[in-house]
């Protein structure tokens, strides 16, 4: 096992195109991405990886059909009853980010109380990203940090720094996701839609990672000034 230990952040994308190409309702494909969310955090501690940010519904999210909206909004409450007895025997603590005055009660609810069952969690912090804006997180922790605003109070309301930040489907942007907390995060795009990410496929971008020289501005020691 590694003992490497660092934060990953994952756009979760494409779960609606993976049911669209097999003609299946939407709502099939969030399902399928639901059990890739649970090999990732299986795989994710054996990889060297301590804290792990899914985004599992965003802010402009709201604005997809209300049909689709409500079937998340169950898939999410289904996930945490099944799911929160599994993080506790492997030792995952579940901490909710994002705004919750939006959300249905029943689900604010079961955050709340799955925080509270998996507190004791040492192995992995399991931060869901869920009616999520980072634009709204870095006003809301800029107002908090109003009386002392130093950047590293900002970074302790904010959230921790992202090391490598995955995005599925091909996709390349951050789409309001951890913008501060991304400012030297790595970057690993893979074509892979969301239902299909494997075990395999966290450990092939974790290897990625480690195949970087993060310099977060300065130069290696082994680079020849002239050229640099």
């Amino acid at each position: 096992m590694s003992d490497f230990r660092f934060h990953v952040a994952i756009i979760m994308d494409g779960n609606g195109r993976w049911a669209t190409r097999r003609g299946l309702p939407r709502v099939a494909g969030h399902k399928a991405g639901a059990n890739a969310v649970r090999r990732t955090i299986e795989a994710a501690p054996g990889l060297g990886i301590s804290v792990l940010t899914l985004y599992a519904f965003s802010e402009d999210n709201w604005s997809r059909p209300p049909r689709e909206v409500s079937a998340l909004m169950k898939l999410l409450g289904r996930y945490l009853v099944q799911e929160t007895d599994r993080c506790i025997a492997n030792g995952v603590r579940l901490q909710a980010i994002g705004r919750r005055d939006r959300l249905p009660a029943p689900l604010a609810g079961m955050l709340g109380e799955a925080e509270r069952r998996t507190a004791d969690g040492r192995r992995l912090l399991l931060r869901l990203a869920i009616d999520y804006s980072s634009r709204h997180a870095i006003l809301d922790a800029a107002r908090k940090a109003s009386d002392n605003f130093t950047e590293d109070r900002f970074s302790s309301l904010i959230g921790p720094d992202v090391d490598l930040l995955i995005r599925t489907s091909g996709e390349q942007r951050l789409s309001d996701f951890l913008l501060w907390e991304c400012a030297y995060a790595e970057m690993v795009f893979t074509p892979r839609l969301w239902p299909d990410f494997n075990s395999d496929d966290l450990a092939q971008a974790v290897a990625e990672f480690q195949r970087r020289e993060r310099r977060f501005g300065a130069i290696s020691a082994t680079t020849d000034l002239r050229t640099a």
